[in-house]
């Protein structure tokens, strides 16, 4: 059992090196000298309303949010199937058991990502923009959550909440960065797993987090004052989920294979 774990730990390594290691694309080479452009063209207001309307989102959700998530999937079914997953790993941790426990997780990824792009499409600048930011928030958490339970981990408390606002940072930095905050995610559920406190403040996480996801999307969805236009806004949508999910479920199962070692 021990070895094929470990040979799974292995392969989710590389994995997360590979995204830790990304090379840009030629596209995003040309790309990036432009949006920076575009980045010191938003006026001051924008980025501070952005802020405010992620961090409100996030602190909505938090509080009395969660229980309406919840009735867009089927929680107590995802923690059934974990549990026979789970148990079958126990007798046999062979590698298609080992896969057999991602199905849920793979599975909200794409519809997540999908309904973030249709949501995206509505997406424009300030009045059009800010009302919708809510929706999004809540599909990202939607996709940390459904993945979080699909590897049997819990997201109620604070100390979840933390870590869950730091895959979010960790997902969308980039660089020197990106390590720093990947090898924070580490620290987090590591002092998790052992039952030792974070010793992080909610407040302060849920402030770094609205400001990395309101600047991702600055950088790409805003020109100014030009409101975006549909096609703009799914692709936007749809990557950013994508990287969220892809980087939680590498998370999230190592953090569960490292406790089944």
């Amino acid at each position: 059992m021990k070895k094929i774990i470990i040979e799974h730990l292995h392969k989710l390594e590389k994995k997360e090196q590979k995204i830790l290691n990304a090379k840009k694309s030629l596209i995003d080479e040309k790309l990036e000298p432009i949006m920076e452009k575009v980045e010191s063209k938003v006026p001051e207001n924008v980025r501070k309303a952005m802020d405010a309307a992620f961090d409100k989102s996030f602190r909505l959700v938090f509080s009395n949010g969660t229980k309406y998530i919840e009735k867009l999937y089927n929680k107590e079914k995802i923690q059934f199937n974990y549990n026979v997953n789970d148990c079958k790993i126990d007798r046999t941790a062979s590698r298609r058991n080992l896969k057999k426990i991602d199905n849920h997780a793979l599975q909200s990824k794409f519809i997540n990502a999908s309904i973030s792009a249709i949501e995206g499409a509505g997406l424009g600048l300030l009045g059009m923009g800010l009302p919708d930011i809510p929706l999004f928030t809540a599909v990202i958490l939607k996709t940390i959550y459904e993945i979080s339970l699909s590897y049997g981990f819990v997201y109620e408390l604070d100390d979840e909440k933390i870590y869950i606002l730091n895959l979010i940072c960790a997902a969308l930095s980039k660089d020197e960065e990106q390590k720093i905050l990947n090898s924070r995610v580490d620290e987090i559920s590591t002092r998790i797993d052992s039952h030792v406190l974070v010793g992080l403040n909610l407040d302060d996480e849920i402030t770094q987090a609205s400001k990395i996801l309101s600047d991702s999307m600055l950088a790409s969805k805003f020109v100014q004052g030009i409101p975006v236009v549909g096609a703009v806004g799914s692709f936007t949508n749809y990557k950013i989920v994508s990287r969220i999910s892809k980087y939680s479920s590498i998370k999230y199962k190592k953090r569960y294979l490292n406790n089944k070692k």
